[in-house]
């Protein structure tokens, strides 16, 4: 376990959790004022501007994913809330990364994403088959929420009706920690933690005699320079596959609807005349509205990439999603433009060895979900009596909605 978490909060200093949703302002004064800024009350540089963003992340032999310092702690500081150390593959470094994300990735093939879009489509239906035409919808409750929840648990093996555990546990699992509730968080994760560990080692056992289609069942099958998994480790790793496939895509969908609503309102009706555009709208809602994705490296020798003088040991943080504003790289790039030219260019899932590996299932996710959606409803409207600041809670990804409602119109 990392020794020390740093606070986010206190380097942005944002007032409300609306400014934290979509801070632009921020992002455009740090990206002019200050790219390469230092925070003397958490002891860490920030960079915003793409070139160096890319840098920080990539570089491995400059910058390194191990140390003692985080920005944001996952998981319980139990055994059965760890990250098994053959499938730690954010904090260490390669060679030993690309040893540990081969077995990762035995369970994230293209065969694999071939035969899980089926699955993903009838989930999707069945969520829009509980929407009527003509009603008011929440889209967080009745979409956004429970899909990643259910398409994981479906991917795991596990029945579609225990998924909602599934959330509650990555919601608490994946809480970020401030300094006034740390001492009760810890033991909220520890408690989360064990009750998954619970559930799912029985589940994990069975498979090991009784395979099936299914991410548990590649994981106990895969090999890797001789490296297996134990059933110990397979449940530790999907805790692990859990967090980063339920939130972060969660986030992504609702925060799509928001832009239809709020952002471009003739967005909607685009895409529905056009639904070839939706792969194109995925990426550039990844670039624009994925709102703080960020990741620290520690330095790990002296030097000057980003200008100023870096010492051996500084904590460096990357704010992909600043980076992803950067008018070097993207033009107008704080207006919403699904036609850009180069909008996957976005480092909203990272960049080099560390590239998300969970990027091409989220976006399957997003261009299913958004595609059936639109298919199925012609036209969408806001609830005037919406507050954003009401309905917005502090999440991995930052601030996330838990509430959006919409109207579906004939």
């Amino acid at each position: 376990m990392y020794k020390e978490v740093v606070s986010i909060q206190d380097i942005t200093g944002f007032k409300t959790r609306a400014e934290e949703f979509f801070p632009l302002h921020w992002y455009r004064r740090m990206l002019s004022d200050a790219p390469v800024y230092y925070h003397e009350g958490t002891d860490t540089w920030n960079v915003f501007r793409y070139d160096d963003v890319k840098q920080v992340i990539s570089n491995s032999e400059y910058f390194s994913s191990e140390g003692t310092r985080t920005t944001i702690a996952v998981g319980a500081d139990n055994k059965e809330g760890s990250i098994p150390a053959k499938v730690n593959i954010s904090s260490v470094d390669p060679p030993q990364h690309q040893k540990n994300r081969s077995l990762l990735s035995a369970a994230f093939t293209p065969r694999s994403l071939k035969n899980w879009e089926p699955r993903i489509r009838h989930i999707v239906q069945l969520l829009l088959d509980n929407m009527e035409p003509h009603s008011t919808v929440d889209i967080v409750q009745s979409l956004s929420g429970p899909l990643p929840s259910m398409v994981m648990s479906d991917l795991l093996g596990i029945p579609l009706q225990d998924s909602h555990r599934f959330k509650n546990w990555v919601d608490i699992l994946f809480q970020p920690v401030n300094k006034e509730n740390e001492r009760e968080s810890a033991e909220r994760k520890r408690t989360a933690a064990k009750e998954y560990y619970q559930f799912l080692y029985p589940i994990v056992m069975k498979k090991r005699s009784d395979p099936g289609e299914d991410i548990i069942t590649d994981l106990l099958n895969v090999e890797s320079e001789g490296e297996r998994f134990t059933e110990d480790e397979v449940v530790r790793t999907t805790m692990l596959l859990l967090g980063a496939g339920i939130e972060t895509t969660s986030h992504s969908i609702s925060s799509a609807f928001y832009s239809f609503l709020h952002d471009d309102k003739m967005l909607y009706e685009e895409l529905r005349s056009d639904l070839d555009l939706v792969p194109k709208a995925v990426e550039e809602m990844l670039r624009y509205r994925f709102h703080i994705s960020k990741r620290h490296r520690t330095v790990k020798q002296d030097n000057h990439l980003l200008g100023v003088e870096l010492k051996k040991g500084d904590l460096v943080i990357a704010w992909m999603s600043a980076a992803n504003l950067d008018e070097r790289v993207f033009e107008n790039p704080f207006e919403l433009n699904i036609h850009r030219s180069n909008n996957k260019k976005h480092l909203t899932f990272g960049n080099g060895p560390h590239f998300c590996l969970g990027a091409p299932l989220a976006r399957l996710e997003l261009d299913i979900a958004l595609r059936g959606f639109l298919e199925r409803f012609p036209r969408i409207e806001p609830v005037d009596s919406f507050e954003l600041e009401r309905n917005l809670v502090t999440s991995a990804p930052g601030q996330s909605l838990t509430h959006l409602p919409l109207r579906i119109v004939r």
